[in-house]
């Protein structure tokens, strides 16, 4: 895994550096805010190491700007500061994970690891076809990177066809597998399909009509 280092003390980042190599990692090194903002702006990491006390710019308004920028990389902080409203203050501006100087390497590493999973599970949950993202686990939709507000049953339409891009569903199959029996309608799956459709889809380009078969979802 791609792992960036926002760090000026050398001995740190070098120390850090090679901890993680040794578990497999590849670490790359920035010594500066701006440096650092730039990088993680133009390259993909798994995961950031980031100081809080930078020359150029401070780690918590490097952190403001990324996730400003949708950087969605997991943040884990590094500094001194160890009263309670600093690391109140680094979560609330993105970071995921804070950790207080000095710190053990193995301590790190199990947070590294820890991030690591969380970051895995979060995408295992994130469904994307074409423009639209179906959060999962947060029961959330997002369309062109813009939140959708969906009903309960719009989401578990979307749900179901998201995770088959391309298979065709029945009317019968979307009743069995989303509506309860007591709703079995056919009118009840146009009015929920036409709702649907008209946020998430309003072009028709991604959830299709199959004439005398059913509707689909896939990538335009």
């Amino acid at each position: 895994m791609r792992v960036l280092i926002i760090e000026d003390d050398p001995d740190i980042a070098s120390g850090v550096a090679t901890a993680l190599r040794r578990e497999g990692h590849a670490p790359e090194m920035a010594s500066t805010g701006p440096e650092g903002e730039t990088m993680a702006m133009m390259n993909s990491y798994g995961l950031i190491l980031l100081d809080v006390m930078l020359p150029g710019k401070d780690g918590m308004a490097v952190c403001r700007s990324l996730r400003h920028a949708d950087v969605r990389t997991p943040i884990l902080m590094l500094t001194a500061r160890d009263e309670v409203k600093d690391r109140v203050m680094g979560l609330d501006v993105g970071a995921d994970d804070y950790l207080v100087k000095p710190f053990a390497l193995d301590e790190l590493l199990a947070r590294v690891r820890a991030l690591t999973r969380r970051e895995v599970q979060l995408k295992k949950s994130r469904i994307v076809v074409g423009p639209i993202e179906v959060d999962t686990h947060n029961k959330s939709v997002m369309v062109d990177g813009e939140p959708v507000k969906l009903t309960h049953r719009e989401f578990q339409l979307l749900e179901a066809m998201a995770r088959n891009p391309g298979r065709v569903y029945s009317r019968e199959q979307i009743l069995e597998s989303v509506f309860q029996s007591d709703e079995a309608l056919p009118n009840t799956v146009n009015f929920h399909m036409s709702s649907l459709r008209k946020k998430v889809d309003p072009e028709g380009r991604i959830i299709r009509t199959i004439h005398g078969l059913g509707y689909t979802m896939e990538s335009p």
